[in-house]
C-alpha cells in the first residue's frame, strides 16, 4: 500500500510542477557577488557609448567558484564605470556552481542582486536528479532556483 502511494505521489509531482513551478536548491557554497569577475574569450568588442562589451567565441566567465560558459556574452557596465552590473550570455550557456550544473541557450546575471535568469531549454542535473524547464532563476545568495514552464523531472535510484 504504501508503495503504491509512494508511485502515485512521484507520477503526480511533475504535474504538480508543471502548474506551480518547481523550487530547487542550486549550488552547495555560498556565491559572492562582490568578487572579481574574470573572463577569457576569442574576441572583444567594446561600446563606449553604451557602456558595454561583446566577447565572443568560447566565452568563459569565473567567478569565485562559479563559472559559466557561452558563444556570446554582452557585459553590461554600471553607469560609473566602477565595475559590472549584468552579464546577458547566449548560445550554448553552461552554468556551474558547486556540483550543479545548469545550460541554456541565454542567462542573464545580474551581479548586483546574485540573481541568474536562464532561459531556453534549461536544463539542471543535481547528482541523482535532472530536471528541465523552460526557465529557470536561481538565487546565488541563497542558492535556490525556480522552475517554470514544462517542468519535467528525471529521478534516478542510486
Amino acid at each position: 500500500m504504501l508503495r503504491a502511494l509512494l508511485i502515485l505521489a512521484i507520477s503526480l509531482f511533475p504535474a504538480f510542477a508543471l502548474a506551480q513551478g518547481l523550487q530547487v536548491g542550486f549550488g552547495n557554497m555560498k556565491q559572492d557577488s562582490a568578487l572579481p569577475v574574470e573572463v577569457e574569450a576569442e574576441s572583444l568588442s567594446v561600446n563606449q557609448n553604451d557602456g558595454s562589451a561583446v566577447f565572443t567565441g568560447n566565452v568563459k566567465i569565473v567567478q569565485g567558484e562559479m563559472r559559466m560558459n557561452a558563444d556570446k556574452v554582452n557585459v553590461h557596465y554600471q553607469s560609473d564605470a566602477a565595475g559590472i552590473s549584468r552579464l546577458v550570455a547566449e548560445g550554448n550557456v553552461l552554468l556551474v556552481q558547486g556540483t550543479d550544473i545548469a545550460e541554456a541557450q541565454k542567462a542573464e546575471y545580474n551581479i548586483d542582486d546574485g540573481s541568474v535568469h536562464m532561459t531556453g531549454n534549461v536544463m539542471v542535473v543535481q547528482e541523482v536528479t535532472t530536471v528541465t524547464a523552460d526557465e529557470m532563476i536561481v538565487n546565488l545568495n541563497d542558492n535556490t532556483a525556480q522552475m517554470r514552464g514544462q517542468v519535467k523531472t528525471i529521478l534516478r535510484n542510486e
